[in-house]
C-alpha cells in the first residue's frame, strides 16, 4: 500500500515539475518580441547622398535600442526592432512594388517613409491601404499631407517654410536689394517650397525676375545661370536636392555670376557641399537641425551625444538627414512608450497625442482633417558656408539671430 502512495506521489510531483517548466519556457517565449520596420533607401540613384545619410542615422537608432535592451513594456514584454528594407534607386516604381512587399511578405510592423517627398507619396498610398503607421523623415511637401491620409507623421520642417526665413534674412541683411531669381527642380518638394517662397517674397515687395524649373536630370546649369544674369537678379534662391544644387552653386562660381546672395535647398547643409571648394564660400541654406544646434531633449540623447555616436560608427558628422533619420526612430520609440504597446492603433493615437523635444528640436503633429501629420513642432535654421580662422570651409548658423554662430558672410564673395 505505501509503494503505491509513493508511486501516486511520484507521479504527481513529476507532473508538477513538468508543468512547471513548460510554464517557465512559455514565458521566456513570450518575454520578448521583435518589431520589423519596413522602408527603402535610395542606395543608387540621384538621391543617394541624402538618403543614405537617412538610412545611416535610422539604423544608428534600431543598433542603439537594441544593445541597450529594447522597450520593456509593463506586461513584461521587451520590444526590440529588425530593419527590413530595399534599395529604391530613387524611383516611385520600385518604392511601390517594396512598399507593398515590406507589408504583405515581410510583414513589417511600421513603416519609415523613403527620402524626398515624390517617393514618400507614392509608398504613402500602400501605408493607407494597409493601415500601417509611417514616420515620414524624408518628405518635407505640405500638400502630401493634405489627402486625408492619417496613417503618415512627417518629421521635417514643412516646405513651405523651407525658404521664406531666407527672404526675411535677406530683408534684414540689404533693404536695398530688390530682384529675386527663383529656380528649382521640377519634383514635389522644391516646387513646393519656392511656389511659397516667391508669394511671400512679393507680398515683401520683391521683382521677381525670374521663375524657373528644370528637370531631374539636369547636368548642364550654363543656359539657367545666362537666364539668371540677364534677368538682373541680386539674389538667387530655389534648387532642389544635393547633386543638382551642387552643380548649379558650381556653375554660378564658375561663370563668374555677380550676385548678393544664394540661398539653395538641400545641398548646403550636406558637409560634402565643402569638397565645391570656393564655389561653396557663402552660399547659405535652410537646414532641419545642424551639430551646432543647442536643443535641451525632454526625450532621447543630447546633440553631442547623438554626434559623437554618429560619428564614431560612420566616421563623418552627419547632416540634418542624419538627424531626422533617428528622430524618426526616437518617435516610434516614444509613441510605443506611451501606447505601451505595439498594436498599430494605440501607437498612431500616441502619435496624434505627442508633444515632445529631441536633440533635433520639437516635435508635434497636426491632427486636423485638412492637415494630418503635418509637422507643427518643428522649427528650421539657416546655414551659410564660411572659412574659419584656418582658412577651413564651416558651416556656420546665420539665421535666425538668436541661434546664430557667425555674423553672416555678405555680401556673397
Amino acid at each position: 500500500m505505501k509503494r503505491y502512495i509513493f508511486s501516486a506521489l511520484l507521479i504527481i510531483m513529476l507532473y508538477f515539475i513538468v508543468a512547471c517548466n513548460s510554464s517557465s519556457t512559455s514565458i521566456t517565449a513570450v518575454s520578448s518580441e521583435t518589431v520589423v520596420i519596413g522602408f527603402t533607401a535610395s542606395q543608387t540613384g540621384n538621391l543617394n547622398a541624402s538618403s543614405s545619410r537617412q538610412l545611416n542615422g535610422l539604423q544608428l537608432w534600431v543598433d542603439q535600442i537594441n544593445a541597450t535592451g529594447g522597450i520593456k513594456l509593463s506586461n513584461g514584454i521587451t520590444i526590440k526592432f529588425k530593419s527590413v528594407f530595399y534599395d529604391d534607386e530613387s524611383n516611385t516604381d520600385r518604392v511601390h512594388e517594396f512598399y507593398t512587399r515590406l507589408v504583405t511578405t515581410d510583414n513589417a510592423d511600421f513603416l519609415i517613409s523613403p527620402y524626398s517627398s515624390d517617393l514618400t507619396a507614392t509608398a504613402a498610398s500602400i501605408t493607407e491601404q494597409y493601415g500601417k503607421v509611417m514616420i515620414a523623415p524624408g518628405a518635407a511637401d505640405d500638400a502630401l499631407y493634405q489627402k486625408g491620409y492619417k496613417q503618415i507623421f512627417q518629421v521635417y520642417t514643412p516646405a513651405s517654410r523651407y525658404l521664406t526665413g531666407a527672404v526675411d534674412m535677406l530683408t534684414e541683411l540689404d533693404s536695398t536689394v530688390t530682384k529675386i531669381a527663383f529656380v528649382h527642380e521640377n519634383t514635389a518638394f522644391p516646387t513646393s517650397a519656392v511656389e511659397v517662397a516667391k508669394a511671400y517674397a512679393q507680398e515683401n515687395g520683391y521683382e521677381i525676375v525670374l521663375f524657373e524649373g528644370y528637370d531631374t536630370d539636369t547636368a548642364d546649369f550654363n543656359s539657367i545661370v545666362e537666364a539668371i544674369e540677364a534677368a538682373g537678379a541680386e539674389a538667387v534662391m530655389g534648387g532642389g536636392y544635393f547633386q543638382d544644387g551642387s552643380m548649379l552653386a558650381q556653375q554660378i562660381y564658375e561663370n563668374k555670376l555677380t550676385i548678393k546672395f544664394i540661398s539653395l535647398l538641400v545641398a548646403p547643409s550636406n558637409p560634402d557641399f565643402a569638397d565645391l571648394g570656393e564655389a561653396a564660400l557663402g552660399v547659405t541654406g535652410p537646414s532641419q537641425w545642424e551639430p551646432l544646434s543647442t536643443f535641451i531633449p525632454d526625450f532621447g540623447p543630447t546633440g553631442a551625444e547623438f554626434l559623437e555616436s554618429y560619428k564614431d560608427t560612420y566616421s563623418n558628422e552627419g547632416s540634418y538627414h542624419s538627424a531626422g533619420g533617428y528622430t524618426a526612430g526616437l518617435i516610434l520609440q516614444k509613441a510605443i512608450i506611451e501606447a505601451d504597446s505595439i498594436d498599430p492603433e494605440a501607437v498612431k493615437i500616441a502619435l496624434d497625442n505627442m508633444e515632445m523635444t529631441t536633440f533635433y528640436g520639437n516635435i508635434q503633429f497636426d491632427t486636423s482633417n485638412e492637415a494630418h501629420g503635418l509637422q507643427i513642432g518643428h522649427e528650421m535654421v539657416h546655414i551659410q558656408w564660411q572659412r574659419d580662422d584656418f582658412g577651413i570651409l564651416v558651416k556656420q548658423v546665420i539665421w535666425p539671430s538668436d541661434v546664430t554662430t557667425a555674423e553672416p558672410l555678405y555680401p556673397k564673395p
